[in-house]
């Protein structure tokens, strides 16, 4: 499956189309071979094995500043908009199929409800949006999965029980928020201290980094909290934390390592999509419900499911207006532009990853030892909604960004050269300063001292390694040290874009490993 996905990677990168819909399209290929042994996986560990390492990684490479710039729109899109989608979901399949309660429909809209953020990033590749948009839909995907997962998980005891306890399940609401925040704040902490205190090197702070969103997620669980605002809360704390407790090598090597697994582990969900259709199908069969019949209700829920994100697309963007003039810039943009970009948003929701795994969350046996009712048109409906969500969204949305002219991509460019210069500038400034007033007696009386000062005058002519003594060594090394120290300050900046500042970071990281190596 690995060397599959691989392939198929490289064939969306030619294309340029993303991998996501790729996968899903050979994956429902390759189920039609016959004689193919069918991939299942244990109900009660999809969660567990595929969840926590992509929502940590999600949660590191996010900004927070930007999410904390626009957390009301972030918000209301994540919980208010996940609810009304699962609410519009549930109502539809009581009227329009046969036998589906509203506790099942709630069910189903549990399950469908939040938007896929691999796909969107992969998406997003492959054009250029705002970072405030970009934001926003980085911060809804990170929370969105928790309100859905926490809908799926009351409306899965409504199920099994028949009944639904209103002041129970907000007082469990409640309980399940509150202490999935705080059980991934203490335990991103004491994660924080290990790697500090214990003589760790690179290949063991990666190998701490690989377990611990699994640790942060069994740990939330296991007192009935939601395992996955633990995994959030924790990845935040710790990703604005990386330079206080891993080193230049532990980060560079890190990167490197969670961009293979998270795409490994994201290439296996995808392909899984596909290969789950046979199973899915006979269990119809066996039913008597016709195929024809349970893709009409798949397509009614994709439709339901694109027209809520839409409509609340534009109530959230009306709500945050009102509120705040300067949202997503829109107050400068054109009335066009400010028509359009409700409408891009609530495109932009492809379904995938965590909408398959609740799906096959689901056991196949009430407590009772009775079957579980529409067990497979559920699996199947979902399979459609993600097969039709990625096709048609994701494929048409970069065409709609490219040519909507919804964005001045030549001013995005302008904004982000400007502010790499006014980085670098200011960078190259209070360095020079730094070396002057702590190290100016040894500026003069050494000669590898003098050539420091001249490489950051001159801005690094050539790799000189005569002048590398330990002495320079250490002080090039407390100076990358002061770079990194300036720059989290310059980052406290809201009009500075933080992800030009975690490339230059990531540089600073590069150099010290070289002088390292000298």
């Amino acid at each position: 499956m690995i060397a599959v996905i691989v392939l198929l990677e490289m064939l969306a990168t030619k294309l340029r189309v993303a991998y996501p819909i790729i996968l899903v399209l050979a994956g429902l290929a390759v189920s039609f071979i016959p004689g193919l042994p069918q991939v299942r996986i244990n109900p009660d560990m999809i969660f567990f094995i595929f969840l926590p390492p992509l929502l940590c990684e999600a949660a590191w490479t996010i900004s927070f500043k930007e999410m904390k710039k626009w957390w009301r729109i972030i918000t209301s899109f994540a919980f208010l908009v996940v609810f009304f989608t699962a609410l519009s979901v549930a109502i539809a399949a009581n009227y329009f199929i046969p036998g589906f309660t509203l506790a099942l429909g709630f069910l189903l809209g549990g399950i469908v409800s939040p938007p896929d953020a691999v796909s969107t990033g992969a998406i997003m590749k492959f054009v250029k949006i705002p970072k405030s948009t970009s934001a926003i839909l980085e911060g809804e995907s990170l929370l969105n999965d928790a309100s859905s997962l926490i809908i799926f998980r009351f409306a899965l005891i409504a199920v099994g029980t028949g009944q639904f306890i209103w002041h129970e399940a907000i007082t469990e609401f409640s309980w399940m928020v509150f202490s999935g925040v705080g059980i991934g704040l203490l335990l991103g902490w004491i994660f924080i201290q290990a790697h500090k205190r214990l003589p760790t090197d690179a290949p063991s702070d990666i190998a701490f980094t690989l377990i611990e969103p699994y640790i942060l997620y069994w740990v939330a669980e296991y007192f009935h909290s939601s395992g996955v605002l633990a995994v959030v809360a924790g990845g935040l704390l710790m990703s604005n934390q990386r330079l206080k407790f891993l080193n230049s090598t532990s980060r560079i090597r890190a990167y490197s390592v969670w961009e293979s697994f998270t795409f490994i582990l994201n290439g296996v969900v995808f392909l899984i999509i596909g290969l789950e259709l046979p199973e899915i199908t006979q269990g119809l069969r066996a039913k008597g419900i016709p195929l024809e019949t349970a893709i009409g209700y798949g397509v009614l829920v994709t439709g339901v499911l694109i027209l809520v994100r839409i409509v609340s697309s534009y109530i959230a963007m009306l709500a945050t207006m009102i509120f705040r003039r300067d949202v997503i810039q829109i107050s400068q943009a054109s009335r066009r532009r400010r028509f359009f970009l409700p409408l891009l948003l609530g495109w932009t929701g492809m379904r995938g990853v965590v909408s398959l795994a609740a799906a096959l969350t689901i056991p196949v046996h009430l407590g009772n030892g009775a079957e579980f009712p529409h067990r497979n048109l559920i699996l199947f409906v979902t399979f459609v909604v993600i097969l039709l969500t990625l096709l048609m969204q994701g494929l048409t949305l970069p065409y709609f960004i490219k040519h909507g002219n919804l964005f001045d991509s030549s001013a995005m460019e302008e904004l982000e050269e400007s502010t790499k210069r006014k980085m670098k500038s200011g960078l190259r400034a209070e360095t020079y300063k730094f070396l002057r007033n702590k190290y100016d007696n040894e500026l003069h009386d050494h000669s590898g001292m003098k050539k420091m000062l001249d490489h950051w005058e001159d801005k690094m002519k050539a790799n000189d390694e005569e002048w590398m003594n330990e002495k320079t060594k250490n002080i090039f090394i407390e100076m990358l040290e002061f770079q990194r120290d300036y720059l989290s300050e310059l980052n406290k900046d809201k009009e500075v874009d933080e992800e030009v500042i975690r490339e230059q970071l990531f540089l600073i990281d590069l150099e010290e490993e070289r002088i390292r190596m000298l």
